[in-house]
């Protein structure tokens, strides 16, 4: 494989030390991988390994075909949810699957994140959707993400998770965190209130906003 797969390895392994200490995932629950274009393959994290212990030589290099290119473990039980993602989405070099707290509750309730803050609808693209419910690992789970997600860069699995993505593996890091913390104020908000969710419309505007005011920056600078 050339350079950048094994830059790719370097980078999951530092980012799925973030995702863990950042408490968006529990153990070895979750999972992430990166799109080596140029390769037409895919590094995905293992199956049932502890981040903290996740190096290099643990990564698993997968062809857009689902068979294994290089590598000794066993990849994600995930890996039919990140191909279909990779499939659907060419803008997408990173996918990462998280538990985080807030964010399960909404799933766990089959309810979508509105778009309420306009930081979280900036990394986004708009709320969040949520998928109808199918077992973890299954191609039907695969399919029902990938549809779900469409344009947006985040999609909530019923009874599961979240995915979040990105044209950069920074970018889907911090489109996870916006996910958790939009879930969090949403639920909060409930709490005392009724949370009024931005239109349509202004959810439009935000974003051509974003995009002509930070085109040049790296999103979440700013």
């Amino acid at each position: 494989m050339s350079l950048a797969a094994d830059k790719a390895k370097e980078i999951l392994v530092h980012l799925g030390q973030k995702v863990a200490e950042s408490g968006l995932v529990i153990g070895t629950w979750g999972n992430l991988s990166c799109r080596v274009a140029r390769d037409n393959v895919v590094v995905i994290t293992p199956s049932g390994l502890d981040y903290r212990r996740m190096t290099t030589r643990d990564m698993v290099i997968i062809g857009m075909d689902g068979r294994v290119a290089e590598g000794e473990r066993k990849p994600s039980t995930e890996l039919a949810l990140h191909l279909a993602v990779y499939r659907s989405r060419p803008d997408v070099q990173c996918v990462i699957h998280t538990h985080s707290p807030y964010a399960g509750a909404m799933a766990v309730n089959r309810m979508p994140i509105p778009a309420i803050l306009e930081d979280a609808v900036a990394m986004i693209g708009g709320p969040v959707p949520v998928t109808q419910y199918a077992f973890s690992g299954s191609q039907r789970l695969a399919e029902l993400a990938a549809a779900a997600l469409g344009r947006v860069n985040a999609v909530l699995l019923a009874n599961h998770g979240v995915v979040g993505v990105g044209r950069t593996p920074d970018e889907a890091f911090q489109v996870c965190q916006q996910v958790e913390r939009a879930a969090q104020v949403y639920i909060l908000a409930r709490a005392i209130g009724t949370p009024v969710a931005l239109t349509d419309e202004e959810t439009a505007v935000l974003l051509e906003h974003y995009t002509k005011e930070y085109g040049q920056r790296e999103r979440g600078e700013g």
